[in-house]
């Protein structure tokens, strides 16, 4: 495979815009940081309205992995679309699929550099696990997040279930500015509803005072909506060997 093919613990990382992300085993993470400006949403909201997620971004993340866990040359610039998203990618692996790490970015970046960047940043540098090995990318599953229309909710309330990824700003008992973050399918996975949702996301974003009816509503919450794929190591294989036989 040459050059050339493609929870539970707050993350603080170097870079102040990464962000960890939840898994679908339950453990749920969530992010500190200034939300991203108005400006920067407005951008993203006038951006095409088609779909920007394909499964080509998740061969492109296997890609730059296994260079990386090989020490090979970075993998080509891919011919997908390079507008800049936020975006996260995350990592699982066996038949249950169980988070191996999950990492992303509010802020817009560009597609080719944003993935190459990710990629290994979740596979290699999520605090809540030991990086990933070589001897794991068998049993691997890469899942890329492309985050678009971002909205001000009208109150806590003010976003569906299934539909919408929150990114909440409060301030804890201490009167410190918090924020955390779930992407849309961790309140389905969960079983919870708006409240339960908020709660757990309260909660994981540190706060450690009683959660009343006054604490939720003096809660900023930004709504956004998420285009996700998914692509096996198995279905990576063989996309490389269909353009390695030039068959693609």
């Amino acid at each position: 495979m040459a050059s050339g093919c493609c929870g539970a613990k707050k993350q603080k990382l170097n870079n102040s815009s990464s962000v960890a992300c939840n898994g679908t085993n339950g453990t749920n993470g969530t992010a500190e940081g200034e939300h991203g400006d108005h400006a920067m949403q407005n951008v993203l909201n006038g951006i095409k309205n088609g779909m920007v997620a394909q499964p080509e971004m998740g061969f492109f993340c296997f890609d730059v992995l296994y260079n990386h866990l090989h020490s090979l040359e970075a993998p080509q610039n891919p011919k997908f679309s390079n507008d800049p998203y936020p975006l996260f990618v995350t990592w699982e692996i066996g038949k249950d699929r169980r988070l191996r790490g999950c990492i992303g970015t509010f802020s817009a970046m560009n597609l080719h550099c944003g993935l190459r960047e990710y990629a290994v940043t979740s596979a290699m540098r999520d605090s809540r696990f030991s990086p990933i090995t070589r001897e794991e990318l068998p049993r691997l599953r890469v899942a890329v997040s492309i985050l678009r229309h971002f909205e001000d909710a009208q109150d806590y309330l003010d976003w569906e279930v299934g539909v919408h990824g929150i990114r909440i700003e409060f301030h804890n008992e201490k009167g410190g500015k918090r924020s955390a973050t779930y992407l849309p399918e961790v309140a389905p996975e969960q079983g919870w509803d708006r409240i339960q949702t908020i709660d757990s996301l309260l909660r994981k974003g540190g706060f450690k005072g009683a959660v009343t009816p006054e604490t939720r509503r003096g809660i900023k919450l930004v709504r956004y909506q998420s285009e996700k794929v998914s692509v096996s190591y198995p279905e990576y294989l063989t996309h490389w060997r269909c353009l390695q036989n030039q068959r693609c």
